[in-house]
């Protein structure tokens, strides 16, 4: 498979392309290439050819989200000398997508051109290129018309089609557009490509004509990044580092913004290109709380969208539980014939008390209890899943076993990998399941339940029953998951009780949780920065020392920034000012090495062996948990916390950064200012 960070993304929330450096793309079944919309590729292939021979990139231009330019040059790259035609494409992506072509000719003849842009579409679903699914079952078809190529794929009432036009004379057939140019010294020529997408029900209708509705015309995007970068608080810093990576994270988290196609409403966070580019329960609340701070406009719509779609009902094949949180919702045609449980798919444990953890936060930022009173039902559900549904063993835990045995998740916590939970010698666990931090996440729920059922529900009885059932859970807990001799807490528990003994970054959860005694939390803490965990560029997700432990371990010695940005705030939560900032500057610092965008993980090496940060070929990037992560770093290093009805600021600043002001943080006080300089008493 092809590694990611050796492509160039154009992306628009809904919509993204993915080529190589000089524009094309020549995909293979299993790679992630190509034009993508509603979990479905429409294009698997964009050739350009001059005179025959393929374009060699000389530079790209890449520094807006919803945009791409090439500058390009017939030929290979060994065999350029001096190149007297050379072209620009300048790619922008929204509903559609639109590519400006402009053929230059500097030499000092007439130059007949023969301009070939070869197309294909394979319309393969996600899930087909990500697991390399074999041949579709569908019919292919094609239309060549005088002003367009129209190529469609059919199953049953599943059907979808991508129309391409020029603005200029070219000659259409089913493998592409042929252009024939004559250019005089010094003359140039353009056409405009226009590339429509249509996902069509069975009445014909195209399910993307409210997504153009709302944007009828792609000149809008540089207007809509600006007043998204505008309405957030301006940093001022004396670190270009840090400036860097919180302008790129406001820009691809614009640029992940995704509205649900089958649903009206702004957009939410989608969680990630090229995989996940849709409405992930758990990936677009942990981004949400992530972002409280500069993007609080994020947060209504998402527990608003997740609200509609929460279970209710059982249904094995999708994993639905009354007041469950979804996991997933796609779009594409594995999941329309059931082949993928993700219409939407529930089998996710973290999502239900995450809904009531962000709902709470987000009004104790903003004051809006209106909508924690919209909500209030779908908040109740999702309290009464934990205990209802969640706990599988009648133990006062929140298990998980997949009742899809097909296609549903093994592991449904964060770590969703197939062997993502195993003991320190490598043995893996049966079934069901219960790790540590969903145990931390329900107890935190009931908390903030507590808090909203007192303050905004009128229900005191309700209040004093969560926290009763909170403080049982917080006992049972530190029963059951602390693990005396080593001075941490098990990953999980196996299905008959057994602690899961492996030494990992999910401890450092349940410090953002607060379901830690504070006489515990110094050894908790000590564990995360030593040397097993703390790799100098960040906590890997598994220790060094563990049977399963490798540094491009998915989940298993990775460092993920998201994981890290909750450890720090956790560890501002006890008091760890000057460890929460060693894992700011670790994780920030690794941002540079990626021209200032967090990927979604990077290796675990060592930071005294590599002095950079190595790259997990398939990583995502831009990643809505990622972008995230700067925003709750910068909000632990400036001890920023709502209280009542002003922000509170108590900054712990690492000497890297010097002197760091966020101005203009919206709240329920309006908007306030921070102010930060690194004291030399600080470590």
């Amino acid at each position: 498979m092809r590694d990611i960070a050796d492509t160039v993304s154009c992306i628009d929330g809904n919509t993204f392309m993915v080529s190589d450096a000089s524009g094309d793309v020549e995909s293979s079944p299993a790679t992630p290439v190509g034009l993508f919309a509603a979990d479905t590729r429409f294009l698997s292939r964009w050739m350009l050819f001059v005179n025959g021979e393929c374009m060699t990139a000389l530079s790209v231009d890449d520094s807006q989200y919803y945009e791409v330019t090439f500058f390009v040059v017939p030929g290979e790259a060994v065999d350029y000398v001096q190149a007297d035609v050379s072209a620009i494409r300048r790619r922008r992506i929204g509903p559609d997508l639109t590519e400006s072509l402009t053929i230059f000719n500097y030499g000092d003849q007439d130059r007949d051109l023969d301009i070939r842009l070869e197309v294909a579409a394979d319309f393969a679903d996600i899930f087909e290129i990500k697991f390399d699914v074999g041949a579709k079952t569908g019919t292919h078809y094609t239309h060549v018309g005088p002003d367009e190529l129209r190529l469609g794929y059919r199953r049953g009432t599943y059907r979808r089609e991508v129309v391409v036009s020029a603005s200029e004379p070219a000659e259409f057939d089913p493998e592409g557009i042929r252009f024939t140019v004559r250019l005089r010294p010094g003359e140039q020529w353009s056409t405009r490509l226009q590339v429509a997408m249509l996902a069509l029900r069975p009445d014909g209708v195209d399910l993307r004509s409210a997504l153009r509705a709302q944007r009828p015309d792609d000149s809008t995007l540089p207007t809509s990044l600006r007043a998204w970068v505008a309405a957030a608080p301006t940093l001022d810093t004396e670190s270009a580092a840090l400036q860097q990576v919180y302008h790129r994270s406001l820009v691809d988290l614009a640029a992940l913004r995704f509205a649900p196609l089958s649903l009206s409403g702004a957009a939410v966070p989608a969680a990630g290109l090229p995989w996940f580019m849709t409405l992930f329960g758990r990936d677009s609340l942990l981004t949400c709380l992530q972002t409280l701070p500069v993007t609080p406009s994020l947060t209504p719509p998402t527990l608003r969208i997740l609200a509609s779609l929460q279970g209710v009902r059982t249904d094995d094949v999708l994993e639905e539980d009354p007041g469950r949180i979804l996991h997933e919702l796609r779009y594409g045609e594995s999941a329309a014939f059931e082949e993928q449980p993700h219409s939407p798919y529930y089998g996710t444990v973290d999502a239900s008390p995450l809904f009531v953890v962000l709902l709470d936060e987000y009004e104790r930022w903003s004051g809006d209890a209106a909508l924690v009173r919209e909500l209030e039902q779908e908040a109740r559900a999702a309290l009464a899943w934990i205990d209802d549904y969640a706990d599988l063993t009648s133990t006062g835990y929140v298990w998980y076993e997949r009742r899809n045995r097909a296609t549903g998740l093994e592991n449904q916590c964060w770590k969703d990998s197939w062997d993502s939970i195993s003991y320190a010698d490598g043995r893996l666990p049966g079934f069901p399941r219960a790790t540590c931090e969903t145990q931390g996440y329900a107890y935190d729920a009931k908390i903030r339940g507590a808090r909203l059922a007192r303050t905004v529900w009128g229900d005191p009885a309700y209040a004093e029953r969560l926290e009763r059932e909170a403080a049982a859970l917080y006992d049972r807990f530190n029963r059951d998951f602390w693990l005396p001799e080593r001075g941490y807490y098990a990953l999980a528990l196996d299905h008959d009780g057994t602690p899961v003994d492996s030494l990992s970054s999910n401890i450092g959860h349940l410090l953002w949780s607060g379901i830690v005694p504070p006489e515990r939390a110094p050894q908790v803490v000590e564990h995360l920065m030593g040397r097993a965990l703390f790799s100098g560029w960040g906590v890997r997700t598994l220790a060094e020392g563990q049977r399963r432990y490798n540094p491009l371990g998915y989940h298993n010695g990775t460092v993920w920034p998201f994981d890290n940005s909750f450890i720090a705030w956790g560890l501002r939560r006890y008091g760890f000012a000057s460890e929460a900032a060693r894992i700011a500057e670790s994780i920030l610092s690794a941002a540079t090495f990626f021209e200032g965008r967090l990927p979604e993980a990077f290796g675990g090496f060592d930071r005294n062996t590599t002095r950079y940060p190595v790259r997990y070929p398939t990583a995502g990037s831009p990643q809505a948990w990622s972008s995230g992560a700067s925003v709750l770093l910068l909000r632990t290093m400036l001890g920023l916390n709502p209280h009542e009805d002003h922000l509170a600021v108590d900054p712990a600043l690492p000497s890297v950064f010097g002197r760091v002001a966020l101005l203009d943080i919206p709240g329920r006080w309006g908007k306030a200012d921070a102010f930060a300089r690194h004291r030399p008493d600080q470590r």
